[in-house]
């Protein structure tokens, strides 16, 4: 259902689509929804899709269409990305925003984005900056820029550059050029932004705060191997890519900082996946905390 605002112009501006996946999220789901109806875009509908919740969500989100004109389809769990592609079946709109029903959107979030994609047709997906907040929702830090950022296609393998859901706003027509996702890779975020910039589309983000980002132990980056599993699947497609074993480092090194602490037999195997001569300073520093770290 499209949110309605009195005193539209007679010309809308375009469609967004707000897809957001559902899973186990009762604790936040009502600031969440209540902060994607406070935007100040005039035109956009909201589908939410629970993924097998196994807390109250799904009662939850039941109760909250009494107050909130959103689509709301389930499902058996299926993982994040499938989840997607789920609610993008029943998407109408021009741009697509996959936010996370734990994090809080900034009134300008759509707006400021949907304007750049206006703007710049060339461009097929546009983050921005987020705040971090904890558990409770209290800040912590904000990413700080003062230019929008570009990025290749090159420098997003070569650097594995990831524009997370929490900032992104896509053009649902570069994301029908991608096959949206792949459900077999379980984490959404570098699939598509490598899938959308392997098409031609440009990747840009501006230096402008749109959401705020909640930190909790269930956050998947804290699940280092599931993160990695995905990233290594992600960038399979693009291993005969010149910078393939560049970006395949810097995955490696993600997974490091974690498992140099909490896994050291894991942590081995992963420096002795990486051939000496695609070590860099991260790979390096990864290797001093495992060798002194007790």
């Amino acid at each position: 259902m499209t949110q309605e605002h009195p005193q539209q112009p007679s010309q809308s501006p375009p469609l967004i689509s707000v897809v957001a996946p559902c899973y186990n999220a009762e604790k936040y789901l009502e600031a969440a929804l209540q902060s994607i109806f406070a935007q100040d875009y005039p035109n956009f509908e909201v589908i939410i899709v629970d993924d097998g919740s196994t807390d109250n969500s799904l009662a939850m989100l039941r109760a909250l269409q009494d107050t909130y004109a959103f689509t709301l389809l389930t499902q058996h769990n299926q993982g994040v990305s499938a989840t997607l592609n789920n609610g993008l079946k029943h998407a109408r709109g021009v741009y697509v925003s996959t936010p996370d029903l734990d994090d809080i959107m900034l009134p300008h979030s759509l707006s400021v984005r949907a304007r750049y994609l206006d703007e710049h047709p060339e461009v097929g997906c546009v983050g921005a900056l987020i705040a971090y907040m904890d558990s409770d929702g209290a800040e912590t830090k904000t990413q700080q820029r003062t230019e929008v950022k570009t990025f290749s296609f090159d420098q997003i393998v070569r650097e594995a550059v990831v524009i997370g859901a929490p900032g992104a706003l896509y053009r649902m027509e570069a994301m029908r050029a991608a096959q949206f996702y792949d459900p077999a890779i379980k984490v959404q975020d570098f699939q598509i932004t490598l899938r959308i910039a392997s098409k031609g589309y440009q990747i840009h983000e501006l230096p402008v705060c749109v959401t705020r980002y909640r930190r909790h132990p269930n956050n998947l980056s804290r699940k280092f191997k599931v993160l990695l599993d995905a990233d290594m699947l992600a960038m399979a497609p693009f291993k005969t890519h010149p910078e393939y074993q560049k970006g395949r480092t810097v995955l490696i090194n993600k997974a490091l900082k974690y498992a140099v602490v909490a896994d050291k037999k894991f942590a081995w195997q992963l420096l002795r996946s990486i051939p000496l001569r695609h070590y860099n300073r991260t790979t390096f520093k990864r290797l001093k905390r495992l060798v002194l770290h007790r």
